[in-house]
């Protein structure tokens, strides 16, 4: 039996010990908890399983291997649910507004949940994008000894011939619009892009997140390349409840694994991959919860010295599972500890160092997916933070080889994403643009939605290649070509990008990490002046209280309490005028 030393209480004894907790044995006794299982520590099963995507799917099959391995190593596994929502479904809609919104109501059920029932350990399985980032800075809130654990990716699907992915429906819909395919082109390819259960199966954000983890030691090593569907899924997700029980004895708590040093692992293995530039959001939103500070600036420091090696789509030519075939996320780790890029002594919850985790790894003979050292797809990594007057906080781009370094253009500006796609849709836009989508960001929208029906759109009628878009929402980890998102300050709160008007000239320059109008600050100034902020588009309800609550996506737009002196700092910064806000609907931007 799990139990600790005399000197160490389990949370659970204060539940459920003594005359006086008898009411609460009583009410778990209902359920089928035996006085045995009471006297095991509790641990708590966090699933995102939900019906309505095939990310999250058949987590409850893996749900119940976990909970077959606590039971076997001593504990008492209790099992509750949480939400999710499905990016891909809710693309291009209202309802992607709820994505990112979904990451704080997901990670603040599982910390309530159990603080409630003083759980004295978790294993969190996610699926679905948000529910990654989602359930790490839940286990940072609670800091018990737990760990999460990744559904793993869809197979790839066949389409005459090709394995294909959802990326390849979304672009299709824009080679349809264009003529270049029928609509039973389309309605075939539909058919066959998902054959059944798990994440979106390109370097897109879910398993993007799933390797971040991974690589910052919450996550053993070697358990999210599993694809979803493999029979050594349900052996993992048994040993991930035995694991539980280990880190439980050991007292190995997620703040003890998650350091600057694991942080900067896991970036490392998103530029060395081209990963989605979502990680930007969810690695500093995870950074918050563990109280380590990071900066946007980061990712373009380790970026710059990170080789792009792993021919990923969506710009690359494999899928996820055929990273799990060559080799895994291991693989990735181990050439960037022989590149030194690594910091080897990071501690991972199998409690052995990443180090040692990497130089296990066990790389097929002849794969392509992960190039040798020697000969990367580029000597720098796919994440680029730009600055400059549209965007003083920053944005990100993902440069993986295939873009151009350099792009100017005139402004085509809309203020909400449909106005953007239906423009696109209706060949309005051409080479050369320069599409501005704003009033999308994390207060604006409010949610910050993704914009792959708009990028894959672009793809799909050719102009991939040839037309830029700024916007301060964000991409989807599928989305591919000149794309700078999460520009700060936002539209919403007086961000620059507020400003630009129909046919400004706009400056793409990679290089030197620039992002610019060509206006003069002079112009500038006086378009703020005449700038009002803008009624919101929510009044109640939980898009209202985000509104309120949200930072900065330059500081990984989470949720919290700010003081007025820091929303009036913010307030300042942006350029406005406590006169002329609503306090109310200002006090939204800074932790």
């Amino acid at each position: 039996m799990a139990r600790l030393s005399p000197n160490r209480k389990l949370k659970s004894q204060i539940l459920l010990e003594g005359i006086d907790r008898a009411p609460a044995r009583a009410m778990l006794k209902a359920v089928g908890f035996t006085d045995k299982d009471l006297r095991q520590p509790l641990i708590g099963i966090a699933n995102t399983w939900i019906e309505v995507m095939p990310c999250n799917y058949h987590l409850r099959r893996l749900a119940e291997r976990v909970k077959a391995g606590v039971r076997a190593a001593g504990g008492t596994p209790i099992e509750f649910n949480t939400i999710a929502v499905s990016d891909g479904i809710a693309m291009g809609t209202e309802g992607m507004k709820a994505s990112l919104i979904s990451r704080e109501v997901i990670a603040d059920s599982i910390e309530l949940v159990a603080r409630g029932h003083l759980f004295d350990g978790l294993v969190a399985l996610s699926g679905c994008d948000k529910t990654i980032p989602a359930t790490v800075m839940a286990l940072l809130r609670l800091n018990l000894p737990s760990l999460m654990l990744y559904g793993g990716s869809i197979a790839p699907g066949k389409y005459r011939g090709q394995s294909v992915t959802i990326q390849d429906v979304f672009e299709a819909v824009g080679a349809c619009a264009a003529g270049k395919i029928t609509e039973q082109d389309l309605g075939e390819l539909e058919n066959h892009a998902c054959p059944g259960p798990g994440a979106c199966g390109g370097q897109f954000t879910a398993n993007t997140m799933a390797l971040a983890i991974e690589l910052l030691g919450l996550s053993p090593m070697g358990s999210a390349s599993v694809p979803a569907m493999d029979p050594k899924k349900n052996a993992i997700a048994f040993e991930c409840g035995r694991l539980v029980m280990r880190l439980l004895r050991r007292d190995l708590r997620p703040r003890r694994i998650v350091t600057r040093q694991a942080l900067e692992n896991a970036i490392a293995g998103v530029a060395a991959t081209g990963g989605s530039t979502n990680s930007v959001l969810h690695l500093l939103a995870i950074a918050r919860e563990a109280e380590i500070p990071l900066t946007i600036d980061a990712f373009d420091r380790i970026s710059r010295r990170t080789p792009l090696l792993a021919d990923l789509k969506p710009w690359g030519r494999f899928v996820a599972t055929d990273l799990y075939h060559a080799g895994g996320i291991a693989l990735v780790a181990k050439r960037l500890l022989d590149a030194r890029r690594l910091h080897p002594s990071a501690m991972t919850v199998t409690g052995r160092t990443i180090g040692f985790e990497a130089r296990r790894a066990k790389e097929t003979s002849g794969q392509q997916v992960v190039r040798p050292l020697k000969n990367p797809l580029q000597t720098t990594g796919g994440l680029v933070i730009l600055k400059g007057n549209i965007a003083p906080e920053g944005c990100v781009v993902k440069i993986t080889g295939h873009e151009i370094l350099r792009h100017e253009g005139p402004a085509r500006v809309f203020d909400t994403e449909e106005a953007a796609f239906a423009a696109i849709q209706a060949r309005r836009i051409h080479p050369g643009d320069v599409i501005v989508v704003r009033y999308e960001g994390p207060k604006g929208g409010p949610g910050m939605r993704e914009m792959l029906a708009v990028t894959a759109a672009l793809v799909g009628q050719g102009l991939g290649n040839s037309v830029a878009l700024v916007t301060d929402g964000r991409f989807s980890g599928a989305t591919r070509g000149l794309m700078a998102g999460h520009v700060a300050p936002e539209a919403a709160c007086g961000g620059a990008i507020a400003l630009i008007r129909e046919r400004d000239r706009i400056v793409f320059d990679i290089q030197n990490r620039r992002l610019e109008v060509k206006l003069s600050a002079a112009t500038l100034r006086q378009r703020q002046a005449k700038w009002r902020v803008p009624a919101p588009r929510y009044t109640h309800g939980v898009m209202a209280k985000y509104a309120q609550l949200v930072s900065s996506a330059s500081e990984g737009a989470v949720t919290g309490f700010p003081s007025a002196a820091k929303s009036r700092s913010f307030v300042k910064r942006a350029g406005l005028r406590l006169s002329s806000v609503n306090r109310k609907s200002t006090i939204i931007n800074r932790q």
